[in-house]
C-alpha cells in the first residue's frame, strides 16, 4: 500500500471517529435558518417545522440535551403585515419579528406538545454576551431550563436590537450560545446540504467534506445570503464564521440531512475546532458580532503596549478620534497608518476623548477630578484582531 493511500484512509478514518464522537455529543446545539423554517410567501411551514422537531425530539428520547437556535421571526411577521420580502427599514423588521415572534414560538410549542416536550423561548441581545451581569444571567437561565427538562429556543431579540449593534445573523450567535452553554456540538441547519468549492448548482462543484484550518477554505468561491427568497440574513461566509468561533466540532448541512448529521453519517462538511474559539465569549462577540462605531488612533508606543504587551489604552497614547460614539459602544484601535489593530468598549464619548489626548491619567485626575484617572478602554474590555 502506497503511503499516499495510507495518509488518505488515515485522514479517512479520523474524520469517521470525528463524526462519531459528534453523535454521541451530550448537548448540543441546533441552528435553523429563516429558509429551512418558512415557506417562499414568507409564513411558517408547518411541516418544515414538524419534521425538524421530530428529528430533535428523537433526539432528547436518546438521553442527548438540545438548545435550539431558531431563525425565522422576522420571516414569519411577512405574510401577516403583507410583505412580499424582507424589509430593509429597520423598524418595520422590528414590527415584523414582533409580529412573527409569538407566531412562531406558539407553532413549536405545539409541534414539541406532541413529545410531551416543553420549550422556553430566550431572545438574546448582543449586550447579554457581553456585559458580565447579563452574561451571567443568560448562561444561569439556559441551564436552569435544561436541568428542567425544557427545550430553550433561542433567538435574537429582534424587536429592540439595533442596527449599529447586533448579532446580524443567528449563525454567529448559535456559535457564542455553544460557549455560552458549554455544548459538546454545533449543527448549522441550512439550505445547503454541504459547503462547495462553488455554486452546487453548477457542473464541477465539489462537496467540501472537512475543514480543519483556513487554508482548508483557499479557493473556494463564497456566495452571499440567499438572494432567491429573500427571508434570512445568513450565508455561507456567515456559516463559516460561524464554524470557526464555535470552540467546538460544527457539522453544516442542511434540515433534510439533520437526522444523519446527529447520527454521524458523512453528510454536510465538518468542521474541527479552530484555535481561535479558545477565546471568552464576550471577546468572541467583540471580534465577530460588533462593528466598530468609530476609531481611535493610536500613536506606536500605543499600538505596542496594546497588541503586544496586552494593555489598557490609556489617554497617554491616542492621537486622534474619528466618529461619533458613546461611552460603552464598540470602538476600532488604528495605528498610524489607518490598520485596525484591535476593538474594545470604550469609557468616554466621543466628544471627551480630544481633551483627553496625550495626558497622563494622574493630571487627568489632578485637573479634572478622581473620575477621570481610568482607561480609554479596559484591557478586559478588548480584543487583538488579526495583524
Amino acid at each position: 500500500m502506497s503511503s499516499d493511500r495510507s495518509a488518505v484512509m488515515t485522514a479517512g478514518d479520523e474524520l469517521a471517529r470525528a463524526r462519531e464522537a459528534f453523535a454521541r455529543a451530550r448537548r448540543i446545539v441546533v441552528k435553523a435558518g429563516s429558509s429551512s423554517l418558512t415557506t417562499p410567501l414568507g409564513t411558517i411551514d408547518a411541516d418544515r417545522v414538524d419534521a425538524l422537531v421530530d428529528v430533535l425530539a428523537a433526539r432528547r428520547a436518546a438521553g442527548g440535551e438540545i438548545v435550539f437556535v431558531s431563525s425565522g421571526a422576522i420571516a414569519a411577521g411577512l405574510g401577516p403585515l403583507g410583505l412580499a420580502r424582507r424589509p430593509s427599514d429597520l423598524a418595520l423588521q422590528q414590527a415584523a419579528a414582533s409580529v412573527g415572534q409569538g407566531l412562531l414560538i406558539a407553532r413549536y410549542t405545539s409541534s414539541f406538545a406532541r413529545y410531551g416536550l416543553t420549550v422556553g423561548q430566550v431572545l438574546l441581545t448582543p449586550t447579554d454576551m457581553i456585559r458580565r451581569a447579563q452574561h451571567r444571567n443568560a448562561q444561569r437561565t439556559l441551564d436552569q431550563l435544561l436541568a428542567l427538562g425544557i427545550v430553550p429556543i433561542v433567538n435574537e431579540n429582534d424587536t429592540v436590537a439595533t442596527d449599529e449593534i447586533r448579532f446580524g445573523d443567528n449563525d454567529r450567535l448559535a456559535a457564542l450560545v455553544a460557549h455560552l452553554t458549554r455544548a459538546d456540538a454545533l449543527l448549522l441547519l441550512s439550505d445547503v446540504d454541504a459547503l462547495y468549492t462553488g455554486d452546487p448548482r453548477r457542473p464541477g462543484a465539489r462537496r467540501v467534506e472537512q475543514v480543519r484550518e483556513p487554508a482548508d477554505l483557499e479557493g473556494i468561491r463564497l456566495g452571499g445570503p440567499n438572494q432567491t427568497r429573500k427571508v434570512g440574513t445568513g450565508g455561507m461566509i456567515t456559516k463559516i464564521e460561524a464554524a470557526r468561533i464555535a470552540g467546538v466540532p460544527v457539522v453544516l448541512t442542511n434540515a433534510a440531512s439533520a437526522a444523519h448529521a446527529l447520527a454521524g453519517e458523512p453528510v454536510g462538511t465538518y468542521f474541527h475546532p479552530s484555535r481561535e474559539s479558545r477565546m471568552s465569549t464576550r471577546h468572541l462577540w467583540l471580534a465577530h458580532a460588533t462593528t466598530g462605531q468609530g476609531r481611535i488612533i493610536l500613536d506606536a508606543g500605543a499600538v505596542e503596549a496594546v497588541v503586544k504587551r496586552r494593555k489598557s489604552l490609556l489617554p497617554a497614547g491616542v492621537t486622534g478620534v474619528q466618529g461619533d460614539f458613546a461611552a460603552g459602544d464598540p470602538v476600532d484601535l488604528c495605528g498610524a497608518d489607518g490598520r485596525v489593530v484591535a476593538r474594545g468598549l470604550v469609557n468616554y464619548d466621543a466628544g471627551e476623548i480630544p481633551d483627553l489626548m496625550g495626558r497622563s491619567t494622574r493630571w487627568l485626575a489632578r485637573e479634572l477630578g478622581p473620575e477621570y484617572q481610568r482607561e480609554i478602554i479596559h484591557r478586559d474590555d478588548l480584543v487583538i484582531l488579526d495583524v
